[in-house]
């Protein structure tokens, strides 16, 4: 035997440590083929019961083994011997729940490091590796399975790789059946599922259809299979989107049938979705999962963004933000720069062609109007301008009869409002309403108090105008006042527990959220307070992260999304911010293009190849 290398005294500490070395005639044997020659060994010493001091019993068969071979390949086994368990002093240990064969091919897999796998035996051989821990054939099992995988396995091997934790394949299977689910929803198999894990394939926003229609007929299939079904219909049609159906497929077809109008449960989705397709304008407030577009049907719920103003520059920016993708996208600019305007959303169709409705719909080629603002020379705008998101182009309308910077706009069962706002000289109590189908404006009952930077929404039929500057020195009000358009009358609600002006405000699940602005006097507020017209009380929730003046602010999916804003004189935010009403927290989930306030946001369903279409910025889009 050589004697050992001689190590050299350590270095200093401030030089790097030698490496250790062999001298130059003395090298490293390997010889690779020496793992192979010990488990050949190791197998014939098992096949001749040669050393062997543990015997596996399995449905009657005996698998003698060495005890160290088992330990060193599964930790199932490692975990048995090294323990107090009762099977680390047995010499025979009995193996239950798998097949006999399956733990043959385990123990030659531990002794040779191959397995045979087919499709006779891949369930079986995975559920024992599985339960002796064997990862490397579990894996390579569901390899197999996800190579084998077509319209006709693919639910049955999602339903086995769930039941044995196979995350992987588990989403491997679960996505595939949604690519495929035309020709899966066809098969034995998927109509053999159980309502749960029926209405967990159908629910989900990837499911790729290109067109709701094919997931009602799927899911009647389905009912079709076991008349006992009939009674929990109404669970899977909570998860077909009704909304997005055709109104005449709606109409004819699954209204009429029994299973329907004998149900109280599919009654309910029937008429929220006749809600929906009828009182377009309120779609906003209409908080309806079952109306969010699948990621497959070609639309996208963005927000989007126009004007504003960053360190007194003035914007005629116009871009898109899907919350899903975090992706931002530039959209045609406006005509003009502007800032201080207001914007709404509008699912009204021109004219009255009822064949457009449903492409219309689901194409998402809704309507933008913005109204107002001030230009850069400090002029307070009469002009009136729509977006065509088909077109991604934007046509002037008739102009408003008075100059508004300032102002509030909304959109309210079909006509657009204007209310206070500022014409150069002074504040505005006027309110006039547009009419899309005539392309004018009209007078309208005047607010009790003229005001500026109001929060103005519409829900449920009426109008509500909350807080807003009133003083010369810019100072909020509390005052909460709410329009009828069927009496033209104004009336007072409780007022909100904060004063301020430049908020925000939106609805969301019946209720009116204010938020941010400008607080007596003092500072910009990140304060958002919430109000419930069937208590006519308000409720502070929890405050954002940030400080913001003049935020946009829009609905989507659910969530309140904030965006922008002042934190104080001459900072300007560019972050976005997300509350969530349901755990009353608020959470930075993006940042945008440029910092600015006094921009305009609302929520819209525009088709994927709008959204994907980017415009190089120059400078003359800002």
């Amino acid at each position: 035997m050589l004697p050992p290398l001689l190590l050299p005294p350590p270095p200093p500490l401030l030089l790097p440590p030698l490496r250790h070395s062999l001298s130059g005639d003395d090298y490293l044997f390997v010889e690779a083929r020496h793992p192979n020659t010990v488990l050949q060994g190791l197998n014939s010493l098992r096949l001749n019961n040669a050393f062997c001091d543990v015997t596996l019993c399995c449905g009657g068969q005996e698998f003698p083994c060495h005890r160290i071979v088992l330990a060193s390949f599964s930790s199932y086994f490692q975990a048995m011997f090294s323990t107090d368990l009762i099977e680390s002093k047995q010499e025979r240990v009995a193996i239950n729940g798998v097949e006999p064969q399956m733990i043959g091919m385990l123990v030659s897999y531990a002794y040779t490091s191959q397995v045979y796998i087919s499709k006779a035996n891949v369930q079986a051989l995975l559920a024992a590796a599985n339960l002796l821990d064997v990862m490397d054939v579990r894996e390579a099992c569901c390899q197999f399975m996800k190579r084998q995988m077509d319209e006709m396995n693919c639910v049955g091997i999602h339903c086995f790789a769930e039941a044995h934790s196979c995350k992987a394949l588990e989403k491997h299977s679960m996505d595939y059946i949604h690519e495929h689910f035309g020709g899966v929803s066809q098969q034995e198999e998927f109509l053999s599922l159980c309502v749960d894990k029926l209405t967990e394939i159908i629910a989900s926003d990837f499911l790729n259809v290109p067109k709701e229609e094919l997931v009602f007929e799927a899911a009647m299939s389905w009912l079709n299979k076991c008349s006992s079904r009939k009674q929990s219909f109404d669970k899977v049609l909570e998860h077909i989107r009704l909304p997005l159906i055709s109104p005449y497929y709606l109409h004819d077809v699954i209204e009429s049938l029994d299973v329907v109008q004998e149900n109280r449960g599919c009654q309910k989705l029937i008429s929220e979705a006749k809600d929906y397709m009828l009182l377009k304008d309120r779609r906003g407030e209409l908080y309806c999962p079952r109306a969010r577009p699948r990621r497959s049907t070609g639309t996208a719920e963005v927000i989007v963004t126009v004007g504003g103003e960053d360190d007194k520059v003035v914007l005629r920016s116009v871009e898109s933000f899907d919350p899903v993708t975090h992706q931002w996208k530039n959209l045609a600019c406006l005509p003009f720069a502007v800032s201080k305007h207001g914007l709404v959303v509008s699912e009204q169709l021109s004219g009255h062609d009822s064949d457009m409705f449903l492409s219309t719909f689901l194409s998402g080629d809704s309507t933008l109007y913005l109204a107002g603002g001030e230009f850069p020379d400090g002029s307070a705008s009469r002009e009136m301008w729509r977006y065509d998101p088909c077109f991604d182009s934007w046509m002037e309308m008739a102009p408003m009869n008075v100059a508004r910077s300032e102002l509030g706009l909304v959109m309210l069962d079909g006509f657009v409002y204007a209310v206070g706002g500022w014409e150069g000289r002074s504040r505005l109590d006027s309110v006039e309403c547009y009419d899309p189908h005539t392309n004018s404006w009209q007078f309208k009952e005047s607010v009790k108090m003229a005001v500026t930077s109001p929060a103005v929404v519409a829900l449920d039929g009426l109008l509500y105008v909350t807080g807003g500057a009133v003083l010369e020195d810019g100072d909020g009000t509390d005052l909460a006042q709410v329009y009828n358009p069927q009496t033209s009358a104004w009336a007072e609600v409780a007022p909100m527990q904060i004063a301020r002006s430049g908020s925000a405000a939106c609805t969301l699940k019946g209720k009116i959220y204010v938020i941010g602005g400008w607080h007596a006097s003092t500072e910009n507020t990140d304060k958002v307070e919430c109000y419930s017209p069937k208590t006519n009380q308000w409720t502070m929730c929890a405050p954002m992260k940030e400080r913001r003046y003049r935020p946009g602010a829009a609905v989507v999916d659910g969530k309140i999304y904030v965006l922008g804003g002042e934190e104080g004189w001459d900072r300007y935010h560019d972050t976005i911010e997300c509350f969530c009403d349901e755990t009353d927290t608020w959470e930075m989930v993006g940042e945008m293009p440029t910092s600015r306030s006094w921009l305009s946001c609302v929520s819209l369903q525009l088709r994927k190849d709008v959204h994907t279409s980017s415009f190089p910025r120059t400078p003359s889009d800002i």
